[in-house]
């Protein structure tokens, strides 16, 4: 007999068998109120059982027991509560439920036999994300591939020297990048940013995350020359004093260089086009986040001086170690300066220099501060900054400060590989870049190949118990109020574009030709991951062009230019209308997140709160499968419907007008193609 069945029977008191999938709690304003608590608070916990189920019910917390109270029966379920008082500490906890003679834990992993060490509950105090970035749609913009707005800003072919070579300007927009790319550039800019925000709000985007834009040589920018100021190339130029130089053809290079990048009015004018930016994005509904690269500067920065672009002003550190800027570095006995990761283009900053730190400081309240107004900062290998991560630590909060104080609704993302807990305890950072609770979770299951295409895994494509096994225990090291905002990416400029990955083949662009990455992609795959990043906690990141049908190894190659009028169409369309279903049912960003089945090539899950019912399930196989779905799970009614809101298979995608799959005694029964998947939502009584 059925659970279902047995508590359908009037008669039923008591159920002598446990039912696991019956047991959930999480951090969501159902089970956990309030969701953001001050140290000031007390804090309401929640906890639901099979109904007829439980003798009792305790949380444990710092080897004690709270007993739960019974608050009400419905249904299938019985609910339970206790109220936890104020404090300042963090706190750690899991639950215990008696059944007849029997003990049984419960934690992130689940329902357990032995009282949990790992995967326990926290409730992080006096931590506060901004509410409108909390499952917000993000879109990243690596701004020379993006859109060419203005083509007078262009960099000029032999315009300067970079790393021993010099820089060119690509002619043709849709040549593909090449190694060393980092001398070439396209012409994208911040006015075509500008003039693609329709299209962004067209999208559903509620969000931009420009990689950098303040004066570099470079195309990426990761190697700052001047934090104060927007780069006249990505920017304007009004005048271009290069016409006015004589000298030697090395010389006039560089003197171009200077002209251009160093001019009060062009820094200005491309300062004030950056605030028109945020103005005009802010009009269309769209916030802008900046990207901080503060572990490092680069060899042209002021602060150094190696090309001798400043040596009118004071000198650089490189030249003269009774520069004012020399202790802005870490110098080795010979004589030479420490590169991150020992690279020379990118001298690693010692912040124990107190002017220094203070300088950054007032550059991370500049631009979050009239008249710029961006909406906060997302900072280039956080983690690495000074030389201790005690330091690295006090850095970070004092950071947090100052840019919080300066604007309270600024968000403060970070790029992070591995654990971030210390750093997400509500006085450093608000979130990260989600790799490991993300993207690769996500792309082993889907595609059996790494996040940078170097690698294949065939173990871990379509490895349900692989994926849930990582998601339960990479999730559970990020607070709720973290987990809410972090970017949850498929790509981005630092790893393959996630169509390439969907062939299965491994490469880079120096291994590989350069249209092995397009060979046998899979566009099923694709959407079926596109439909786990529009329906899962988070902030779904689209790196600019993976919903036009971009393709490309990992860095350089996935730093193609957007290919303007050359969309995949139908791909774009998917994505607008996964977004819009987003926008339409709020359950898709705040409701909880339930697993339904762990079966080899299948992912289903369901996300509930007291209004909405919503289930997702994928079929990654190149099979048809028949699955019987216990949506009971996450409370759907035991005879009831599902609207098929979006199927996607190897014929496209759909959005159909009036399909309803039928429930009976809470369990969906169906057969799902291959390559497919399913957003349903309960139909309402």
């Amino acid at each position: 007999m059925s659970y279902v069945d047995l508590i359908n029977k009037k008669k039923v008191v008591y159920d002598p068998v446990f039912r696991k999938e019956a047991v959930f709690s999480d951090e969501t304003p159902r089970y956990r109120r309030p969701a953001e608590p001050s140290a000031e608070d007390f804090v309401e916990v929640r906890l639901r059982v099979g109904a007829n189920q439980a003798a009792a019910a305790y949380l444990c917390m710092n080897d004690k027991k709270y007993l739960m109270e019974k608050i009400f029966t419905e249904g299938m379920f019985a609910y339970y509560r206790v109220l936890l008082p104020p404090t300042a500490e963090q706190m750690w906890y899991f639950f215990s439920i008696q059944h007849m003679e029997k003990e049984y834990f419960y934690s992130r992993y689940g329902v357990t036999e032995e009282e949990p060490r790992d995967g326990l509950f926290s409730i992080v105090r006096d931590f506060h994300t901004p509410q409108w970035a909390k499952g917000a749609v993000m879109y990243q913009i690596y701004v020379d591939r993006f859109c060419n707005g203005d083509p007078t800003n262009d960099v000029v072919s032999g315009e300067y020297r970079y790393l021993g070579k010099i820089v060119r300007r690509i002619e043709k927009w849709d040549t593909k990048p090449e190694n060393e790319d980092f001398r070439n550039f396209y012409g994208g800019d911040l006015r075509g940013v500008m003039d693609k925000l329709g299209y962004l709000a067209s999208l559903g985007v509620e969000v931009i995350y420009l990689n950098p834009i303040f004066v570099s040589p470079s195309s990426h920018k990761y190697d700052t020359q001047d934090y104060s100021h927007v780069d006249p190339h990505f920017g304007v130029i009004l005048k271009d004093e290069s016409k006015l130089l004589h000298g030697n053809e090395k010389n006039s290079r560089a003197e171009k260089y200077i002209a251009r990048t160093t001019d009060p009015k062009n820094l200005k004018a491309s300062d004030a086009l950056f605030a028109e930016l945020v103005q005009k994005a802010h009009a269309h509904g769209i916030r802008v986040i900046l990207d901080g690269v503060f572990n490092h500067c680069g060899a042209f920065h002021k602060w150094l001086d190696r090309e001798k672009i400043y040596f009118h002003d004071k000198e650089g550190a490189f030249y003269c170690r009774k520069s004012p800027y020399h202790d802005f570095f870490y110098w080795n006995p010979d004589g030479t300066y420490e590169g991150w990761w020992g690279y020379e283009n990118h001298p690693k900053l010692n912040y124990e220099n107190t002017r220094l730190r203070e300088m950054v400081m007032e550059i991370g309240k500049k631009w979050v501060s009239p008249p710029y107004c961006a909406d906060g900062w997302r900072l280039d290998v956080a983690a690495d900054l000074g030389k201790s991560e005690e330091f690295n630590h006090q850095f970070w909060k004092e950071f947090r400060n100052v840019v919080k104080t300066a604007n309270p609704e600024a968000v403060i993302l970070a790029e992070h590989y591995g654990d971030a807990a210390r750093w997400l305890e509500g006085d450093q950072w608000d979130s990260i870049m989600n790799y490991d609770a993300f993207m690769e979770p996500v792309t082993w299951f889907f595609t059996g190949v790494n996040k940078h295409s170097t690698e294949y895994r065939g173990d871990l494509l379509n490895n349900a118990d692989y994926f849930w096994g990582t998601m339960d225990y990479q999730m559970g090291k990020i607070p709720v109020q973290a987990r809410e905002t972090a970017m949850n990416e498929l790509s981005n400029h630092d790893h393959s574009r996630f169509l390439t990955r969907t062939n299965g083949k491994t490469g880079r662009l120096h291994t590989e030709t350069g249209h092995t990455m397009e060979e046998g992609i899979q566009m099923p795959v694709m959407r079926e991951a596109v439909l786990v990043q529009m329906t899962w906690p988070g902030a779904p990141t689209i790196y600019y062009g993976d919903e036009a049908g971009l393709t490309g190894w990992t860095d350089p190659d996935n730093r193609r230019t957007f290919p303007w009028g050359r969309e995949d169409q139908e791909l774009t369309d998917y994505h607008r209308a996964l977004i819009s279903l987003r926008k339409e049912n709020p359950v898709l960003r705040e409701g909880s997140l339930k697993k339904l089945l762990s079966q080899q090539g299948i992912l289903a899950y369901g996300r509930f709160d007291e209004e909405s019912r919503m289930a997702v399930l994928c079929n990654n196989l190149e099979t048809e499968v028949y699955l019987e779905v216990e949506l009971w799970q996450m409370e759907v009614s035991l005879f009831t419907g599902m609207r098929v809101l979006m199927e996607t298979d190897e014929r496209g995608y759909r959005l159909p007008e009036d399909k309803i799959l039928t429930v009976e005694n809470g369990i969906l029964r169906l057969t799902m193609p291959p390559r497919s998947g399913l957003l349903l939502k309960e139909v309402k009584e």
